[in-house]
């Protein structure tokens, strides 16, 4: 009698959900998957069932990362609520069959659809654009075997009305692009690789009879990015020969992203020749050969730039002054700026400067009084050392940028000067008595209390006082200078890693608790971190970021043994938000106990380990894909036999397929010679955002696609 008279009067005092406005429960739900929404909430009242078809909720479906959805709940979906989808995004759906497709020819009304990483055939292609008049925006992928001649006219006649176009190459082809005569944004991503399967390389001519005349005239947005090799390379010049012949004169962005060599042409001069004469930019990025020597940025004109960047340039701090920002011209729009790699760039001049050299803070200060709105900068891959004037270290000088949500960094850059110039004594009778055998040099002794060294140093910091400063900073990267991954890609895996800046000495778990203050962390990466004693920064960091979704930690402390295990543990069982997981580090044993911790982490989608001589406990990794319902993806790359890599992925995959159709699961020797066979099969969304290690800060223009 006691629990049902208390039960009641809970029901007296609390307030039933269904009393809140429309508008309240409108806002509630639209943050519930639209499949839930259409097939299951619903039905489960009258309201709800009216509520759940509002055009507010149905007007956008985004399955693009909905790892539940299936083939029938797809069919099902477009039968309900087709007519009444707008925008349709299934990008990265690689584990839907491409017959589902089909489906999508009951949303007449489509606007805007995406399917980069859906499997769709050049007569799938044509049937579905053939019913879809009032598309605007289109993104796919050219797969091997697509053959333009397939495509019917009234497909075509949906492409020339087409104005945004996205697409994927996997192997040397137009696509779409020369049906497409009303573009206005073109994104190309190419991903083509220069050996087959087979072993047979692979020509950058493209197929007989493909036309040759894609339609630029009314061009506004360009964007290229290309993965490594020559074919690459060599189409992507095919697509920009008929730019050079003419350029569009609302052109505003033009963006080339492409790693490596990628040597400037006669046909390429040409084309940068005439934008200088015809075009006011907004956004641009090129090779570093085409910026490198060349007189170029001084004739380019801009208007109202939102974007640049200069990754991977000779760019002096000079001429970035004085041909980009115009000696200090008030660039309030510049909200997103890559100088990643570009390593004289705060520096007044180049020619006779070491990479290690002490930048120039009068630089820096003019591009952050000018450049005030940035809110996404990336500095690394290069050495910035600030020097000892007081008031002018890097960090101080970034600290006035209060509007930056992203940020990538050096961990050479953040360290106190003094801490850096002052060397360690050697004498044995400092050596501390917790490590008795040996002594790494060039890092500071470790006190016995970490909350002493976490009052005395953290808090009088440049780095502390930086972190206290951009209070909703939502990415934040700290990478050694030196780093390079273990696993880059379309080679083999690296076996020996340089060692990290001398500056860098000094970094370690205060540096990393201090990242703490950061309330609203979305994504973190640290790498090349090497006075990692303990890794106590982590767990403060899984106390208070609550908000913290992508982690990616590589090569932390000595090299020789991961001595941050304990408090990474300790951490992941804070880490309730966590999706993305990426760890790198040589002798990683992922056994019992760090699975057991793993398992707290209830939202984890994506786990990534690559660790040369590394461990793994099958069972241990059984157990943890059973009690975490959420995981899609789970890639290792170990130090174990092939055997047992093999072993492991067959069970994985015959247990937990059938319950998720999403599951993608890779376990790999990592030293292995096939190892980059292994790799092109990992779908393009994982491969891109977690598998391959690289600096994702301003790496594109912000709303690039949506």
């Amino acid at each position: 009698q006691e629990v049902v008279s208390e039960e009641s009067e809970e029901e007296s005092n609390g307030v039933n959900l269904m009393e809140f406005s429309d508008e309240i429960l409108l806002h509630i739900l639209s943050y519930v998957p639209c499949t839930d929404l259409v097939l299951n909430v619903r039905r489960t009242c009258r309201k709800l069932a009216t509520l759940c078809l509002d055009k507010s909720l149905t007007h956008t479906v985004l399955l693009q990362k909905d790892y539940k959805v299936n083939k029938d709940k797809v069919k099902q979906l477009m039968r309900d609520i087709g007519k009444e989808i707008y925008q349709l995004n299934m990008a990265g759906c690689y584990w839907l069959p491409s017959s589902t497709i089909d489906h999508v020819t009951r949303c007449k009304n489509l606007v805007k659809l995406n399917l980069s990483g859906c499997h769709v055939t050049s007569l799938r292609l044509s049937k579905m654009l053939s019913t879809l008049q009032h598309l605007r925006s289109l993104a796919i992928d050219v797969n091997p075997g697509f053959d333009a001649s397939q495509l019917s006219s009234e497909c075509k006649a949906t492409l020339s009305r087409v104005s945004e176009l996205k697409q994927t190459l996997y192997t040397p082809s137009y696509g779409v692009v020369p049906c497409c005569t009303s573009l206005e944004k073109l994104l190309l991503y190419f991903e083509i690789l220069d050996r087959s399967r087979e072993g047979f390389m692979l020509s950058g001519q493209l197929m007989v009879g493909e036309s040759n005349v894609p339609h630029y005239q009314n061009l506004r947005i360009f964007y290229a990015r290309l993965a490594p090799g020559y074919v690459n390379q060599e189409v992507v010049r095919l697509y920009l020969a008929v730019l050079s012949d003419r350029t569009p004169e609302n052109l505003h962005a033009f963006l080339i992203s492409a790693p490596g060599s990628f040597a400037e042409t006669g046909a390429t001069k040409n084309l940068l020749d005439s934008m200088a004469r015809n075009v006011r930019l907004d956004a641009l990025q090129l090779p570093k050969a085409w910026i490198n020597g060349s007189g170029l940025l001084q004739h380019l004109k801009f208007n109202n730039p939102f974007y640049f960047s200069f990754s991977r340039c000779t760019l002096s701090g000079g001429h970035l002054i004085q041909r980009v920002i115009n000696g200090g011209k008030d660039l309030k729009s510049l909200t997103s700026l890559n100088l990643s790699g570009c390593v004289h760039c705060l520096a007044p001049e180049s020619l006779f400067r070491k990479a290690e050299d002490d930048i120039d803070s009068s630089i820096l200060e003019s591009l952050v009084v000018s450049c005030c709105n940035l809110r996404h900068l990336n500095l690394s891959a290069a050495h910035h050392h600030s020097s000892e004037s007081i008031g002018n270290h890097l960090c101080q000088l970034l600290s006035r940028l209060k509007h930056l949500l992203s940020l990538a960094l050096p961990v050479c850059s953040i360290t106190d000067v003094a801490a850096s110039v002052e060397k360690p004594p050697t004498t044995p009778n400092l050596v501390p008595q917790t490590f008795g055998r040996k002594v790494r040099i060039g890092i500071q002794t470790y006190p016995r209390n970490l909350g002493d060294q976490a009052n005395q140093k953290i808090e009088s910091s440049v780095f502390w006082a930086l972190m206290g400063s951009l209070r909703f900073l939502e990415t934040l990267e700290i990478i050694g200078s030196s780093f390079s991954s273990a696993m880059p890609r379309n080679e083999p895996a690296i076996r020996n890693s340089l060692p990290p800046c001398v500056r860098a000495q000094s970094v370690g778990d205060s540096e990393v608790a201090a990242i703490s203050q950061l309330t609203y962390l979305q994504s973190l990466t640290l790498a090349q971190l090497p006075n990692i004693l303990t890794g106590s920064g982590l767990v403060n960091i899984g106390l208070q970021c609550q908000h913290l979704r992508t982690l990616s930690l590589a090569n932390l402390g000595m090299m020789g043994k991961v001595v941050y295990m304990s408090a990474l543990m300790d951490m992941l069982k804070h880490c309730r938000c966590l999706r993305d997981l990426r760890l790198e580090q040589p002798y990683f044993c992922a056994g019992a106990q760090f699975f057991q911790a793993l398992s707290h982490c209830s939202s984890l989608q994506r786990l990534c380990i690559v660790s040369r001589s590394g461990t793994l406990q099958s069972d241990a990794v059984m157990s943890f894909m059973a009690s975490c319902l959420e995981v899609i993806m789970c890639h290792m790359f170990m130090g174990e036999s092939l055997t047992v890599c093999k072993n492991l992925q067959q069970s994985i995959v015959r247990s937990f397929q059938a319950e998720r159709p999403a599951l993608n699961v890779v376990i790999f020797p990592l030293l292995h010679e096939d190892l980059t066979e292994v790799i092109r099969d990992v779908p393009m969304r994982h491969l891109d955002e977690i598998t391959l290690f690289k600096s994702r800060v301003a790496e594109e223009p912000p709303n690039l696609w949506w």
